[in-house]
Order: structure tokens, then sequence, then C-alpha cells
């Protein structure tokens, strides 16, 4: 797979769970915690993205 196509999947991930976090937020009985959790994936994703378009091998904890 190259570069391009790993991260053009990755950013729709990154939409994809931005629409799931806006879907759970507009439901009421969504539970918070699953909300941190949607949360917490799409900065992961968002961090990877912006590590392999920098180019950096520094992983971020």
């Amino acid at each position: 797979m190259s570069l391009q196509t790993h991260l053009s999947e990755l950013e729709r991930k990154h939409e994809a769970l931005e629409r799931e976090i806006q879907d759970a937020i507009s439901h009421p009985s969504t539970d918070d915690l699953r909300i941190v959790e949607l949360k917490r994936r799409k900065l992961h994703l968002k961090d990877e993205i912006n590590r392999l378009r920098t180019g950096s091998t520094r992983v971020v904890h």
C-alpha cells in the first residue's frame, strides 16, 4: 500500500469517527465514556496522519 493510499484510508476513518461522534453527541442516551473513547481514537488517527505527512518517526504517547 502506498503512503498516499494509507493516508487516504486514515483520513476516511478520521472523518467516519467525526460523524460517529456527532451522532453519539446528538443522542442523550449515549454513554459519556463512549464519546471519550471515540474522541481518543480520532485524536490517535489525527496524530498518525500528521506523523506520516511530516515524515517523523517519533511516536508520541
